[in-house]
């Protein structure tokens, strides 16, 4: 399953540059998470980095975006072909 930040963002910066994958980006108002990008970090860490340092703990997982830990590795695979 794909991450996804809710509105009580702060838009503080801090999640973006431990992702990983480079699957944040700032949105208007809140930081957004690309789900196409997005792994919860499965094969780089045991847990999703951003949601580690995030103060306000608004990073959730996205129901539209429903993932097994396998289809979470083959997305990461995917993208370590790509780099």
């Amino acid at each position: 399953m794909a991450l996804m930040i809710t509105e009580e963002c702060i838009n503080c910066d801090v999640c973006e540059p431990e992702c990983p994958n480079g699957a944040l980006s700032a949105g208007d108002d809140i930081y957004i998470i690309d789900p196409s990008q997005c792994t919860e970090c499965v094969g780089h860490f045991a847990t999703p980095q951003c949601i580690e340092v995030c103060p306000v703990d608004c990073i959730v997982q996205d129901p539209n975006h429903v993932e097994s830990k396998d289809e979470l590795h083959a997305k990461f695979e995917k993208l370590l072909a790509v780099s």
